[in-house]
C-alpha cells in the first residue's frame, strides 16, 4: 500500500482569512468567535457565532460566478485554490483576481477532490425562500410560485463546493462531494487517503465547506438544544461545567493529499503523514451520540494505522461543547486510553472558532498536522472548571511537546463517528 503525504493546505475560517493567519492565531489561543452579524438576533437567544471577518472572494470567482453560487460555494473554491497554491500546482497566486492565476500541471488536471458539506447552499436558499413576498401575503386561494432563480438548484447543490473548485482548477479526475453531517469534512480526507493509499496517482484535494450562519440554521440547531445561549466570547467551552451548547461558525479547510512517492518525486513540501481511518455508525439515535460508536472508531483508526494506543502523543477532540456530546467523548477516550489517559494530552479547538460542521473537522487535521510538525499543542478556551464526569487532561495553554502521533476525531447526527490518525514527517 502507498504512503499518503500532505503538501498544501489552504483555509478560510473565523480566525483569519489563510491558513497560516489561522493556525497563529490558534497556537496563540485566540478567539474567532464574537456577535451575530449576518442576522438579525433581537428576538432570538442565540446571539454569538463564528464569522468569517472581511473575506473577499473576488481573487477566486469572477463576479457573476460570485453572484450565481452560495457562500459555502466561494469558501471551498478560496481553500481549494490557496491549498493548491501552498502545494506548488497552480502559478501566479495570489494574485489580485481571478485571472491572474492558472493551473499549470497535468499532474492536477488529472488528480481528484472530494469536499464535505452539512448543509450546503442552505443560505442561498433561505434567501430565496424570504425574497418572495407570495410565502407571507397571497390572495386567499392563490397558488404559492416561488420565481426562483434558475441557478437556485446548482447554486446549493452539496457535491458543487467540490466540482465547482474542479472546474475553476481544471481538475478532470476523481470528484465527490460527500454529506455525512459533521463528519463530512474528516470523511473527505478519509476517503481521499483511502484512494490515495490504493493505487490513485493523484493528487486528491480534501475537506470541507459550510456558510450555516443564516435563520434557518441557527433557529434550527437552536430550538434542538444544540445551541449555547451565551451571549460573549466564552459561549464555547468544550468539556466545562458550565457548558450549554455549541457556537454555530462558518469557512472553509482543504488539504492537497498526495502519494509519498509522487510528492517525493516533485520535491514537495510535506506536512505530515495521514496513516490510518476509521467511519462507523452507532446504529442507535438520531441525534443523541453513543459512547461505542466512538470507541470503535477510534479502535479502528488505531488498527488501521498499525500503531498502539501507547504510542498517541495527542488527540484532537471533536469537543462541540454541547452536554450529552462532550461526555460521551470523554468516556470514549477514557475507555480507548484507559490508564495512558492521564497522559495523553486532548485539546478541543472549536472552543475558538466555534463549530463549523463539515469545515471543522478538515481544519482540525490541518491543525493537528501542525502540531506535528511544530511540537506547539494549541489550548481549550475557556473551561474555568472541567466537567467532573469528563475526567481526560484538557491542555488550556499553548503546550509545547514532541508530537509524533495523534489522532483527531469528528461525530456527527445520525450516530456517524469519524478518526484519521496522522504521523510526523521525517
Amino acid at each position: 500500500m502507498n504512503r499518503v503525504v500532505v503538501t498544501g493546505v489552504g483555509a478560510v475560517t473565523p480566525l483569519g482569512n489563510t491558513f497560516r493567519e489561522s493556525w497563529e492565531a490558534a497556537r496563540e489561543g485566540k478567539t474567532g468567535i464574537g456577535p451575530t452579524t449576518r442576522i438579525d438576533t433581537s428576538c432570538i437567544p442565540w446571539k454569538v457565532a463564528g464569522e468569517l471577518k472581511g473575506f473577499n472572494p473576488s481573487p477566486f470567482l469572477g463576479p457573476k460566478e460570485i453572484k450565481r453560487t452560495d457562500p459555502f460555494i466561494h469558501y471551498a473554491v478560496a481553500a481549494a485554490v490557496m491549498a493548491a497554491g501552498d502545494a506548488g500546482l497552480v502559478k501566479g497566486f495570489p494574485a489580485e483576481d481571478n485571472y491572474g492565476w492558472r493551473p499549470y500541471s497535468e499532474y492536477l488536471n488529472a488528480g481528484g477532490i472530494i469536499i464535505g458539506s452539512s448543509r450546503g447552499g442552505i443560505t442561498t436558499i433561505e434567501r430565496a425562500l424570504l425574497k418572495n413576498s407570495a410565502l407571507t401575503a397571497r390572495p386567499e386561494g392563490a397558488p404559492l410560485f416561488l420565481r426562483p432563480s434558475p441557478y437556485l438548484m446548482p447554486a446549493t447543490t452539496i457535491g458543487m463546493a467540490a466540482t465547482y473548485s474542479a472546474q475553476v482548477l481544471g481538475i478532470k479526475g476523481h470528484c465527490l462531494g460527500i454529506s455525512n453531517a459533521c463528519s463530512s469534512g474528516l470523511n473527505a480526507i478519509g476517503e481521499a487517503f483511502r484512494l490515495l493509499r490504493s493505487g490513485y496517482t493523484g493528487p486528491v484535494l480534501a475537506g470541507g465547506s459550510e456558510a450555516p450562519i443564516c435563520r434557518l440554521c441557527v433557529e434550527g440547531y437552536g430550538v434542538s438544544g444544540a445551541l449555547s445561549r451565551t451571549e460573549d466570547f466564552s459561549a464555547s467551552r468544550p468539556f466545562a461545567r458550565t457548558r450549554d451548547g455549541f457556537v454555530i461558525a462558518e469557512g472553509s479547510c482543504v488539504l492537497v493529499m498526495e502519494r509519498l512517492d509522487q510528492a517525493l518525486r516533485r520535491g514537495a513540501l510535506i506536512y505530515g503523514e495521514i496513516t490510518g481511518y476509521a467511519n462507523t455508525a452507532d446504529a442507535f439515535h438520531q441525534t443523541r451520540p453513543d459512547t461505542e460508536g466512538e470507541v470503535r472508531a477510534m479502535r479502528q483508526a488505531v488498527a488501521d494505522a498499525g500503531i498502539r494506543r501507547d504510542e498517541i502523543d495527542y488527540v484532537n477532540a471533536h469537543g462541540t461543547s454541547t452536554l450529552l456530546g462532550d461526555r460521551a467523548e470523554a468516556e470514549a477516550l477514557a475507555r480507548v486510553f484507559g490508564e495512558l489517559m492521564p497522559r495523553t494530552p486532548v485539546s478541543a479547538l472549536k472552543s475558538m472558532t466555534g463549530h463549523m460542521l463539515a469545515a471543522s473537522g478538515a481544519l482540525e487535521t490541518a491543525f493537528t498536522l501542525m502540531t506535528l510538525r511544530e511540537g506547539i499543542i494549541p489550548p481549550t478556551l475557556n473551561v474555568s472548571t472541567r466537567d467532573s464526569s469528563c475526567n481526560i487532561p484538557l491542555v488550556k495553554e499553548p503546550t509545547r511537546k514532541k508530537v509524533r502521533l495523534a489522532l483527531t476525531n469528528s461525530f456527527g447526527f445520525g450516530g456517524v463517528n469519524t478518526v484519521v490518525a496522522m504521523k510526523k514527517f521525517v
